[in-house]
């Protein structure tokens, strides 16, 4: 049986699961191919042609290392040749542009920015369009300036992937350098390597850290480390956090004012400066509800391990003190860290408030802890040490000067008997 002809007025049907063509110019116009076959032939002039155009108007370009500027005339080549492909075959115009990037090194991306490949691009393509003439004659012209316009468009399309991929990357490995960082921080293994990681993540050796401790918001980790970075950006700090057993652990850097450690434990602010409190409060709306402790400020990183003991040992307890301020520093907890055993906060204790007192003579001592025991009273005080009123008033002034305590405030007067306490257990 013989197969009818097709009707010469009839549509041309689309072929179904045809095979390709065995030779992709066959369906290319064959005035266009030899256009096409021109610019292969001068796909190194071009190269060079667009190589030498940075020379002369990219300032930036000609002090490069030759390894990177072979690179970049590498890609260029790879572009002009992917080119000559997307003439033939615009409909993996998407896969050919991508392919010209796989031939440039990795290190590439960290040594070109992302403006200046746009600047490469925008520069190579001109020196490819000044050639266009020569290359399509004037009947070809308009559609090659056409095709050139939209392959540069690929082009930048798939730079801009490379570089968000190189972005996800570093940002993954930056990510996990931090949380490395503050980690060693937390639990006080300080190794040589620590300042070159942190330096490595934008970390500027400031003049003083402080590692402050609080809840984690409702939030993924992801979201709450973006915040405290941009709320640090903000205020002018540097910054390394984490997220820790649902606590948002910050290490703070920055130009801060220490208070004197002679009076570690009036709540709120002595112990650390105004600067500091300021750091504090521009990075408390990254912290969820509930307390928020400041250990005591260090020298540098290296040192920071100590700030970070005493802030989440102070953060351990400060629930036994619902009228703590926030935020509120680990040197106001004394009392409380000393209580749930913190062998540091009853060092601190001892030496900085018992012994002093101590060392201010016995008459002090005395009355003080009369006065403590006696429920603050000063008349109760007086006739207990056979003393007047204002003898006793001027004691604890006296007291207060030597221990940096007053024994007329609440929360002092707790602090200092703890201290006592402590004391009197330590010289027996």
């Amino acid at each position: 049986m013989t197969r009818p002809l097709p009707d010469a007025d009839a549509a041309p049907q689309p072929a179904v699961d045809s095979a390709p063509a065995a030779n992709p110019a066959a369906t290319v116009d064959p005035a266009v191919e030899d256009v096409i076959r021109r610019i292969e032939r001068s796909s190194g002039m071009l190269a060079s042609r667009a190589v030498a155009r940075m020379h002369e108007v990219l300032p930036w370009f000609t002090p490069m290392s030759a390894r990177h500027r072979a690179d970049i005339q590498l890609v260029v080549q790879a572009g002009i040749s992917s080119f000559v492909e997307w003439c033939r075959r615009p409909q993996h115009a998407r896969e050919l542009s991508g392919d010209v990037f796989r031939v440039a090194p990795r290190d590439l991306v960290r040594a070109v920015t992302f403006r200046r490949l746009v600047e490469l691009v925008r520069v190579a393509v001109e020196a490819i369009e000044a050639e266009v003439p020569a290359l399509a004659g004037p009947d070809h012209e308009q559609r090659l300036l056409a095709d050139v316009l939209r392959y540069s468009r690929d082009i930048a399309f798939a730079g801009a992937v490379v570089y968000a991929r190189a972005a996800e990357e570093r940002g993954a490995w930056d990510a996990r350098l931090e949380a490395l960082v503050v980690d060693h921080v937390v639990r006080g293994e300080v190794e040589r390597a620590l300042p070159s990681r942190a330096a490595a993540l934008g970390w500027r050796n400031p003049p003083a850290v402080a590692v402050i401790v609080g809840d984690t918001p409702d939030h993924s980790p992801e979201v709450v480390v973006d915040q405290v970075h941009r709320l640090g950006r903000g205020a002018g700090l540097e910054v390394l956090t984490g997220v820790h057993h649902e606590r948002l652990v910050v290490i703070v850097g920055g130009d801060f004012v220490a208070g004197s450690a002679r009076r570690p434990a009036r709540p709120g602010g002595v112990g650390c400066g105004r600067a500091l409190l300021d750091a504090v409060d521009a990075l408390l709306p990254a912290y969820g509800p509930g307390p928020v402790v400041i250990g005591p400020v260090a020298a540098d990183l290296a040192t920071a391990a100590s700030s970070a003991h005493a802030a989440l040992a102070a953060a351990d307890v400060v629930m036994a003190w619902p009228a703590a301020p926030r935020p509120v520093t680990a040197q106001a907890l004394l009392p409380e860290r000393a209580l749930a055993g913190d062998t540091g906060a009853r060092r601190a204790l001892i030496e900085d408030v018992y012994t002093p007192l101590r060392e201010a003579g016995a008459p002090l001592l005395a009355t003080v802890g009369a006065y403590l025991d006696f429920g603050a009273s000063l008349e109760a005080t007086a006739r207990a040490l056979y003393l007047h009123p204002n003898t006793v008033r001027y004691r604890l002034r006296k007291a207060a000067d030597a221990c940096g305590l007053d024994p007329t405030d609440h929360r002092e007067r707790f602090t200092l008997h703890v201290a006592l306490i402590l004391g009197r257990l330590a010289t027996v």
